[in-house]
């Protein structure tokens, strides 16, 4: 067996490490190169647009070339190399190479290439992700109404999501608790479907209730892609009474009237008087019962039954008859005859203390006028009578002076 020479063999490990080098050094990005190619990964979905963009600090006149998945050439400067019309230029200067990628699929998701030729070429690479666009949820597994408390499962599924989709389940805006997702890939495509199941066990409140399964992809804004399936179930009848009046009174006609909230409809009503017989003028017609007159005797409790053929309810209502409108003091006129009383009284009150003034501003004015008015009697001599006898005859005597002893006080 021949072995090669020392030489030879030192020569050919020498040629192996400079182009490992060379390699290594075209994938390694230099912060200090200003000639080396800069690009950015990129996601876009299936049929959306993707723009690639490769830029380097400073130009030495060398090209910039963009390669797809498969090293083909996409653009060389300017220069369009590939024949797809999907693919365009959107700038080109010294410093940057930018093409765009319309309606993207999935078969372009890959390794983009951008190069510089310089000595040694420059290379960096941009990973272009492409999601697949799940498609609309489908609910299964619900045809016909249900009797209530029953279990119902739901099955969503959705198909075509990369990577796998999230279903979630709603009761309005609550989240439900449904079973983990099952996720299994689409033979010879890179997608995979999805499907979860949902078991609620039904009430009555779930009559007409929508159940909501929503795809949950990064492919999706909030809400674009849900499914909803509405639940019907089948309840027996709860029931109300509903009288016509709030204040039934003796004399006057009045009713009842029966609802049953069921699914199905109630089909039969029964009415009667609890601990006695209905009224004589009380009739029954369905889920109405009619007063034709209302006595005091009608007062009782009074039941409904209501079927739907899933089951009965019972409703009941006391009615009081109240008193004969007739008989009942209106209390409107009760108070316009008072007001009438008070004014009449207040009237009165006012005459009087008007008078009384009057009297006393008269009896002012007079007593004014008088006041003060009187005679002062001196008897002449009266001081000198030796008695009294002397004295009272020289008081009489005095009286002819007596308008020069006036007074007058005001």
């Amino acid at each position: 067996m021949a072995f090669p020479s020392a030489p030879s063999a030192l020569w050919s490990v020498s040629l192996l490490t400079v182009l490992f080098a060379a390699a290594v050094h075209s994938n390694i990005v230099y912060d200090d190169d200003p000639l080396q190619p800069v690009t950015s990964d990129e996601t876009v979905s299936v049929g959306g647009t993707v723009t690639l963009t490769c830029r380097v600090a400073e130009s030495d006149n060398s090209s910039l070339q963009w390669s797809n998945t498969a090293q083909q050439t996409l653009y060389f400067g300017e220069k369009r190399a590939l024949r797809d019309n999907r693919i365009q230029l959107h700038r080109s200067t010294p410093t940057e190479l930018s093409i765009t990628i319309a309606d993207v699929q999935l078969s372009d998701e890959g390794e983009y290439t951008c190069s510089i030729f310089t000595m040694p070429v420059r290379t960096a690479r941009a990973t272009v992700t492409v999601l697949g666009v799940p498609g609309k949820p489908q609910i299964s597994g619900f045809e016909n109404a249900v009797p209530e408390g029953d279990k119902v499962t739901l099955t969503c599924t959705s198909t075509g999501s990369k990577p796998p989709a999230r279903l979630r389940w709603y009761r309005g805006d609550e989240e439900l608790e449904g079973r983990p997702n099952v996720v299994e890939p689409v033979p010879d495509d890179p997608t995979y479907n999805v499907s979860s199941e949902l078991t609620l066990t039904v009430s009555s409140s779930d009559d007409n209730a929508f159940i909501t399964c929503a795809v949950d992809h990064p492919s999706l804004a909030p809400g674009d892609k849900r499914s909803e399936q509405a639940l019907r179930v089948l309840f027996s009848p709860k029931v109300q009474i509903q009288p016509e009046s709030d204040l039934p009174r003796e004399g006057e006609k009045f009713s009842l009237r029966c609802l049953g909230d069921a699914n199905p409809e109630p089909t039969s009503y029964i009415w009667e008087k609890k601990d006695g017989e209905l009224p004589s003028l009380a009739k029954a017609e369905g889920a109405v019962l009619h007063f034709s007159m209302l006595n005091k005797s009608d007062n009782g409790i009074y039941l409904c039954h209501a079927d739907n053929g899933i089951g009965n309810g019972q409703g009941e209502y006391v009615l009081l008859v109240q008193d004969d409108a007739v008989n009942i003091p209106d209390p409107t006129a009760m108070s316009t005859s008072s007001g009438v009383d008070h004014a009449v009284i207040g009237g009165v009150v006012a005459v009087i203390v008007f008078i009384l003034l009057c009297l006393l501003i008269v009896l002012g004015r007079y007593l004014i006028r008088h006041k003060g008015t009187y005679l002062t009697h001196e008897a002449k001599g009266s001081d000198d009578a030796p008695d009294a006898d002397t004295a009272i005859i020289n008081a009489e005597g005095g009286h002819s002076g007596a308008e020069d002893k006036k007074e007058y006080f005001i």
